[in-house]
């Protein structure tokens, strides 16, 4: 680690702990608190002038939440690294925050030197994860993976052409429109539709086509 205090920005709407967190953090010769915010647009916008390190990251805020606030962040800042501040049970919230780019996971009411502890942890570029949603984080995983598995196999049972018309499902184009763009009769692509439908196992065309963004199936809009 650099002989440099890792800076740290500390974005909590609770104006107690934020401050809690905040003395507490100075008290550790590392680190330095740069700057702390209330809610997620201060977040965003007071990461761009003091550019810290690390940022401790509520995900519950207002104006903008930490979901979003960290997905603006790392766009502007991809050298900065997001800590998410959750509380046990806030499951959904934390995978969003991981597809946003956060790296650290801590629950709020965890001891100081877990929280400092994934703080150094992320400023060097290692995800950490409190052990407390350890198993619910790797339960949710591989129910992610397993539903992957199944969509995979479902749509290995496509043909070529449905493939073609679930991809312009996806993209919300009408019969008329599918038609035109793969060259065959509005009645022949009614009838891939149905095909589809049933062997994906869904209702109707609007959640083939939810299905398919899910799996990363999108049209080539430039044909």
């Amino acid at each position: 680690m650099s002989s440099e205090r890792i800076r740290v920005l500390v974005a909590e709407d609770d104006s107690v702990l934020r401050r809690t967190l905040t003395e507490l953090i100075r008290l550790e010769p590392d680190l330095l608190v740069v700057s702390e915010v209330a809610n997620g647009l201060q977040a965003v916008s007071e990461a761009v002038v003091v550019r810290p390190d690390v940022i401790l990251m509520d995900i519950e805020m207002p104006r903008l939440n930490g979901i979003e606030a960290t997905r603006q962040i790392r766009e502007k800042l991809p050298h900065a690294q997001v800590v998410i501040l959750t509380k046990f049970g806030d499951d959904e919230n934390v995978f969003s925050a991981i597809k946003a780019g956060a790296l650290g996971y801590i629950l709020k009411d965890s001891r100081l030197d877990e929280i400092v502890g994934v703080v150094r942890s992320a400023y060097q570029g290692e995800g950490s994860l409190s052990p407390a949603l350890v198993t619910r984080v790797m339960s949710e995983f591989t129910r992610l993976s397993q539903s992957a598995i199944h969509n995979r196999k479902l749509f290995a049972e496509l043909s070529r052409r449905e493939v073609e018309v679930l991809e312009c499902l996806a993209a919300g184009m009408k019969n008329a429109a599918i038609a035109d763009k793969l060259f065959l009769s509005e009645k022949t692509v009614k009838s891939h539709v149905g095909s589809i439908l049933k062997k994906l196992h869904v209702n109707d065309r609007a959640e083939a086509a939810m299905l398919a963004k899910e799996s990363g199936i999108t049209a080539n809009q430039s044909d």
